[in-house]
């Protein structure tokens, strides 16, 4: 990891809360070493930097019945920055997208859908996805299950 300016402590602290962001600041603490104050003062520190963005709850796709993961690529017809600027404008407001990114090679954009079933997928595709203007083709792999799937960024020691 690149030296952006934080320590091993930082780092523990980061590496800590990924693993468990409702631990309390308690134990926090003495899973890394330090007294409980500096330890919250470290972690305010990496809040207002930006380095901890914020807090989550991780829910199971599976047990709220989100079953169908798929990865959408996208070209655009155009890629000015003005038709660019729409696509993540719209795409934006689709709740079944939960990753997009704007990519190098054969297509504009990768997403990653997740979506109760096939014809859920295809409401999705059909009413939502190909209605955006200067959506030109769209390519679609569907994951049959996950293998590795990692929250926990790696910071390195």
């Amino acid at each position: 990891m690149s030296n952006i300016g934080i320590d091993a402590y930082d780092r523990r602290i980061l590496d800590a809360l990924q693993t468990d962001g409702r631990m309390t600041n308690s134990d926090l603490a003495e899973k890394i070493g330090l007294s409980p104050s500096p330890c919250l003062r470290r972690v305010r520190q990496l809040e207002s930097r930006g380095m901890i963005s914020g807090y989550v709850a991780l829910v199971d796709p599976q047990a709220i019945g989100l079953s169908v993961s798929a990865f959408v690529r996208v070209r655009l017809d155009q890629q000015d920055d003005q038709h660019l600027r729409a696509f993540e404008t719209a795409i934006a407001d689709f709740p079944e997208v939960m990753e997009c990114y704007l990519m190098s090679g054969d297509s504009d954009y990768q997403l990653r859908v997740m979506v109760e079933s096939l014809n859920a997928f295809e409401d999705f595709l059909r009413n939502k996805l190909t209605m955006i203007g200067g959506v030109a083709q769209v390519t679609t792999s569907f994951a049959l299950r996950p293998i590795i799937y990692k929250t926990a960024l790696p910071l390195g020691q």
